[in-house]
C-alpha cells in the first residue's frame, strides 16, 4: 500500500462528529493505538486526527538524507506484527511496515488527514471534550466531540527544528539548513559541508552525504556515545534458517533484545566507568589506535544519561577513515562570511552549514487545552505514571521510552487504556480523573525527568513547561519499561488515585 492510496480512501462516517475516543496523531503511537482500540475494545467508536495529509509522524515529515530509526525494529515494531527486515531501517521501510498496518487492520476508514487540532474543552456537566479542528486542504472548521482524548502526537514540535541564534549567522554567505526541514531536491554535491551537532542525527547523516560532498566536517562541541555493530541480528538468522515461524522469531527477538538492554541500562548505573571503556574501544576498533577517541568521541557524562545511538555498520567511522569526513571538537565564537569562527581560532570554511542541533520540545502537541472553561497549563499538573495528569479528565498522552524502544510503551499503553475503558463501562461511568491522595499533596514536585536521570538539550530546555513528578512511583514517569512491563498490567483501577463519575 502506498501513502497516497491511505490519503485517497474516504471514511465511510466523515460526517460523524461524536466518538467515544479520538486519538491525536496518525504517526507510530496512534496507527498502534487504533490497532489496540479495533482488537481489545471494538465496540468503542473512535477517529484518529492527523493534522498532516498522511500518516507516519515523524518518518514522514523528516525526509533528509539517511533518516532511519536509531533503534532496533524488533522492539521499535509492534509486538503485534513481526518485523522482517534488518534492525535498523530506513523511514520508507518503517513507512512501509506502518501502511502494512493500516491495511491488514482496517484503519484507513478511521482515519482524518490533514484535521489539525485549534483547541479542546472538556465539560465536566457533558462529560466531554470539544475539539476545534481545522481542515488543512479546505479551510474548514469543524468540531468534534469526544468521552475520552488519546494523545499520540509525539512530544516535539514538526514545524520547526532547534537551532541556536550564533553570532554573524546573517553575515554568512553559505546556505544554513535544519535536517528537520530539509528542502526538496537540495544539492550539497561537490561541496564543502559542516554538520553542527554530535547526535544520532548527525551521525545518520553524514554517511548518507559524505560521499557526494567534496568534504562534510562535524563539529561538535561535546562527543556523544555511540555503539557500532553490523545491521543484523544473528540470532534472527539462525532461527530463520530452522524455519522458526516469524511470529516466534518476532518474540524471541524482543525478549532477547530487551534482556541485553536491561543489562547495559543497569551496567551504566552500577559500573559506568567500564561499560565507558567498552564503548570507546568498540569505536576505536573502527578508528584505529592513533585516533584521538578521548577528545572526539568520549562524552563528559555517563552511559545513558542521553541516548546512546547505534551506528549500523560503523558508516560513520568508515567515513572518517575513509577521509571523506571529518571531526572537529570545539565551541563556535561567530559565524563569518566563509564559515564558523571557533573559540581555539580555528576557522572553518563552508558552503553549507547543517545544524543538526536538536528540536523544540512540544508539550502535548502545543494545543490549548481548558477544563470547564478554565485554561490548562500543563506544568501545574502532576504525572500519573508519564500517561494522565491531575486536573484533566479523561485525556493520555502516550510519551515513549529513551533507554529502549518509544514503541513499547505504545503496547503496553494500549493494554491499560483499553482496560480502563472496560473498566468504566463496567462501573457505567463517564468520567475519569486522577488526583494526588490527601497524605502527598503537599509533597514537594519533581521535574519531570531529573537531571541525572537523563538530561538532552531538549528536555533541559523545556523542561519548565512539563508536568511534574511526585514522590512516589505512581506519580513520577520512571522511563523504565522493564518495571512498567510488570507494574502497569497490575495497577488496581479502583485504587486512590482515580476517581469516577
Amino acid at each position: 500500500m502506498t501513502q497516497t492510496d491511505t490519503i485517497k480512501r474516504k471514511p465511510s462516517d466523515q460526517a460523524t462528529r461524536h466518538f467515544d475516543i479520538l486519538i491525536v496523531g496518525a504517526g507510530i503511537s496512534g496507527i498502534g493505538a487504533a490497532y489496540h482500540l479495533t482488537d481489545q475494545c471494538p465496540g468503542k467508536s473512535f477517529a484518529v486526527l492527523e493534522a498532516y495529509e498522511t500518516f507516519g509522524g515523524t518518518w514522514h515529515m523528516h525526509t533528509y538524507p539517511g533518516i532511519r530509526s536509531d533503534s532496533d525494529l524488533y522492539t521499535f515494531g509492534y509486538r503485534f506484527k513481526p518485523w522482517l527486515g534488518t534492525p535498523i531501517a530506513t523511514a520508507e521501510e518503517i513507512l512501509s511496515y506502518m501502511g502494512e498496518v493500516i491495511d491488514e487492520n482496517d484503519l484507513a476508514r478511521h482515519i482524518r488527514y490533514q484535521h489539525r487540532i485549534t483547541s479542546a474543552n472538556w465539560s465536566s456537566a457533558d462529560k466531554l471534550w470539544t475539539v476545534n479542528v481545522t481542515r488543512g486542504d479546505t479551510g474548514e472548521d469543524l468540531v468534534f466531540t469526544a468521552n475520552f482524548l488519546w494523545m499520540c502526537q509525539g512530544y516535539y514540535d514538526h514545524a520547526k527544528g532547534y537551532t541556536p541564534e550564533w553570532d554573524g549567522m546573517d553575515a554568512y554567505q553559505g546556505e544554513i539548513v535544519h535536517p528537520q526541514t530539509w528542502p526538496e531536491n537540495f544539492d550539497y554535491k561537490g561541496k564543502n559541508v559542516i554538520v553542527i551537532g554530535s547526535g544520532a542525527t548527525a551521525a545518520t547523516l553524514i554517511p548518507a552525504i559524505a560521499g557526494d560532498c567534496k568534504h562534510v566536517t562535524l563539529l561538535q562541541r561535546s562527543p556523544t556515545y555511540f555503539i557500532p555493530g553490523r545491521n543484523e541480528n544473528e540470532l534472527v538468522d539462525e532461527l530463520r534458517k530452522l524455519g522458526i515461524q516469524e511470529t516466534w522469531i518476532h518474540e524471541i527477538a524482543r525478549r532477547k533484545i530487551l534482556f541485553d538492554q536491561a543489562e547495559l541500562t543497569q551496567r551504566a548505573i552500577d559500573e559506568p566507568e567500564i561499560l565507558k571503556a567498552e564503548l570507546l574501544a568498540s569505536v576505536r576498533e573502527f578508528l584505529g589506535p592513533d585516533y584521538d577517541v578521548d577528545k572526539h568521541f568520549t562524552p563528559k557524562y555517563r552511559p545513558w544519561q542521553q541516548r546512546i545511538a547505534f551506528v549500523p555498520d560503523g558508516d560513520l567511522f568508515q567515513g572518517i577513515t575513509s577521509g571523506a569526513a571529518s571531526v572537529v571538537t570545539d565551541h563556535i565564537d561567530r559565524f563569518t562570511p566563509k564559515g564558523i569562527l571557533l573559540k581555539s581560532g580555528e576557522e572553518l570554511e563552508a558552503d553549507i552549514i547543517i545544524t543538526a542541533t536538536g528540536f523544540n520540545l512540544s508539550v502535548l502537541g502545543g494545543i490549548p487545552f481548558a477544563v470547564d472553561g478554565k485554561s490548562v497549563d500543563f506544568a501545574d499538573t502532576v504525572t500519573y505514571r508519564g500517561m494522565m495528569f491531575t486536573g484533566v479528565p479523561n485525556l493520555a498522552w502516550v510519551f515513549g521510552y529513551f533507554r529502549a524502544s518509544w514503541t513499547l510503551r505504545v503496547d503496553i499503553m494500549g493494554d491499560f487504556l483499553c482496560r480502563l475503558f472496560k473498566h468504566m463501562d463496567a462501573k457505567r461511568v463517564k468520567q475519569v480523573r486522577v488526583e494526588l491522595p490527601h497524605a502527598d499533596k503537599d509533597t514537594p514536585r519533581a521535574p519531570w525527568i531529573e537531571e541525572s536521570n537523563f538530561n538532552p538539550g531538549y528536555l533541559a530546555r523545556s523542561m519548565h513547561l512539563m508536568p511534574k513528578c511526585g514522590s512516589k512511583p505512581e506519580w513520577q514517569h520512571t522511563q523504565d519499561y522493564w518495571s512498567e512491563r510488570d507494574a502497569l498490567p497490575a495497577i488496581d483501577l479502583d485504587e486512590e488515585a482515580f476517581h469516577y463519575e
